[in-house]
């Protein structure tokens, strides 16, 4: 159990803070049956990590796409915001969250009523065409006949979502530098901070003079190095303490 001067110590910053970022990792999608990539119950310990390489997937398409189906439509298409989905859409309405910068390709932060969301990784959600680069929501692409093509040219679609081996779309990029550099309060949510570059965002808004919030289920490589307040436990759990504190509180 989070101590409620902890809570509260954490609502104290939030509340003085002009501009504070959500930074989201896997560990938040979690209760909303998503597992992480990496660990012991994670996705690559069932899946070669191979199929979303971009040289892999344009040799083997056809097999690449197999397993995105198989995790990415038929496993995850189910998957529903949870509370602390839930929480940070509602605290951005109140005005107390500026923008999210999210790890995450799931869309659960859209769905939970987020607006301000700038994706890291991409999104699952949409497909890309990799000849005329024209976008389509997923849910207009039938995946019966793999891999799916291109209505207007033709062309090899892919996931919009970043394959290993791919960069870091400029806009979350500029987004995610631009938050580090305006937020009195990080809040870092569900990442145990091993991917780069992603990992270096909240040390350079540590180093800008934001604070640190920190909500995970065990220590990550922030906890004792940059965070001011950790609050340890589930991301949904957490969130719903440290809403109900804000809006308890809140002029």
């Amino acid at each position: 159990m989070i101590p409620d001067g902890r809570i509260r110590d954490a609502a104290d910053l939030m509340r003085n803070s002009k501009f504070t970022t959500a930074y989201t990792g896997a560990g938040i999608s979690v209760e909303s049956g998503i597992p992480p990539f990496r660990g012991d119950e994670g996705l690559w310990s069932k899946y070669d990590p191979k199929y979303l390489d971009i040289g892999y997937f344009l040799e083997s398409p056809s097999e690449s796409w197999g397993v995105i189906k198989e995790i990415f439509f038929d496993f995850f298409g189910e998957a529903k915001p949870n509370k602390a989905h839930l929480a940070l859409a509602n605290l951005e309405l109140k005005g107390l969250i500026a923008r999210v910068i999210t790890q995450n390709i799931d869309n659960l932060h859209q769905e939970a009523g987020s607006r301000e969301v700038f994706e890291f990784h991409g999104n699952s959600k949409r497909l890309v065409c990799l000849a005329c680069f024209a976008r389509y929501p997923h849910t207009e692409v039938s995946l019966d006949h793999l891999p799916p093509t291109c209505r207007q040219c033709g062309g090899l679609l892919k996931p919009d979502f970043v394959f290993f081996g791919e960069a870091i779309p400029q806009l979350p990029l500029a987004a995610a530098y631009e938050a580090a550099s305006l937020s009195g309060v990080f809040l870092v949510i569900g990442t145990t901070g091993e991917v780069m570059p992603a990992n270096q965002i909240p040390f350079l808004a540590k180093s800008q003079g934001a604070k640190i919030i920190e909500v995970n289920l065990t220590e990550s490589y922030y906890t004792t190095r940059i965070t001011d307040v950790f609050l340890q436990g589930k991301a949904g759990e957490v969130m719903e303490l440290l809403e109900r504190e804000l809006l308890s509180t809140a002029l």
